[in-house]
């Protein structure tokens, strides 16, 4: 097979296994090589598929065992033992996703003729509504913020530019961390997103949050023209050195901004995302466009926004009908 890429060798680091050859190594390098899969991913995979064979050394008493040999007893007892290790049920869900997806390569490459783990049913996730903000909320966000911009510095400039896009876009915070100037335009108004397993979607962007842009673009060709050469000319959002924020720099302004509205309302990053949706969805927007901005590739993933919108008419329901409770 030759030499692993580091990432690969890296996540497939578990025990050797009698029959097993080096399976889960080749199943890496078929994701990175073949298939473009982020190395994130990959790295997720290896972690799950090297839980995965250390349980099923012990399982076997530590006797020799072949991909061929496992059945849908020894897969159950794997998501049992991760539910006695208190993993929760949506790591639980991915886990054996990664192994059902290991043995579809198995399958394709004549290792085995089945696959265990289509037999056994996937944990039932609980359903958690996402935290979003109201519209009074959302006002009250972006008037600090719009104030704060007034001030004309470039970290306050640069955080409405951020908060704006977020908004309006609905992109997630990878997408706006990865984001390059080439990716916006503005005269348009639209915006090039590269979203999970590396697709791209192109996605429209609203007048305020065009405003905010080309306001924090003059602050940004400035910044970029006194620090020279060590600059980032790519990043569409920089740090005070002029290098591409990290995603640690983006949530740490952000949640200071949100803490502004709500210091106890458990919102985050992810929730102007939630936001963007669900207000979508409350002034009539159709969920299949919806859909399509966010970049989901199920719509059932977007249909959660209607179960938020459903609860807020619920809430208004019960305080404002008088024979509701």
């Amino acid at each position: 097979m030759g030499v692993l890429p580091a990432s690969v060798a890296h996540a497939a680091s578990e025990p050797a296994i009698a029959g097993g050859g080096d399976a889960v190594g080749e199943f890496l390098m078929h994701l990175e090589k073949e298939r473009d899969v982020s190395p994130h991913t990959v790295r997720a995979y290896g972690r799950d598929l090297s839980e995965f064979t250390r349980y099923l050394a012990g399982y076997y008493g530590g006797g020799d065992w072949t991909w061929q040999g496992v059945d849908r007893l020894a897969v159950r007892g794997f998501l049992a033992y991760l539910t006695r290790r208190g993993i929760g049920k949506r790591s639980i869900a991915r886990a054996l996703s990664t192994v059902r997806s290991l043995y579809r390569f198995l399958h394709l490459t004549d290792v085995v003729d089945a696959n265990p783990a289509r037999a056994v049913g996937t944990p039932r996730r609980e359903q958690h509504l996402p935290t979003y903000l109201d519209r009074a909320q959302a006002d009250r966000l972006f008037a600090a913020a719009e104030t704060a911009a007034a001030s004309g510095r470039f970290v306050d400039v640069r955080n409405l530019a951020i908060l704006e896009l977020f908004y309006s876009t609905g992109i997630r915070l990878s997408e706006l961390r990865g984001m390059n100037r080439a990716d916006l335009d503005l005269l348009t108004q639209m915006a090039k997103v590269r979203g999970k397993g590396r697709k791209e979607r192109i996605v429209p962007v609203g007048d305020q949050a065009t405003r905010a842009l080309r306001a924090y673009d003059a602050q940004r060709d400035t910044l970029v023209r006194s620090v020279g050469p060590g600059a980032d000319r790519l990043a569409v959002f920089l740090n005070l050195r002029a290098r591409r924020l990290s995603v640690r720099g983006v949530q740490t302004i952000v949640t200071r901004l949100l803490a502004r509205v709500s210091e106890n309302a458990g919102l985050s990053v992810h929730s102007l995302r939630h936001s963007f949706a669900t207000h979508l969805l409350d002034a009539g927007a159709d969920l299949r466009a919806v859909q399509e901005l966010l970049g989901h590739a199920s719509v059932g993933t977007t249909q959660i926004y209607t179960h938020t919108s459903v609860e807020r008419l619920k809430q208004v329901y019960r305080k404002a009908h008088p024979r509701a409770m």
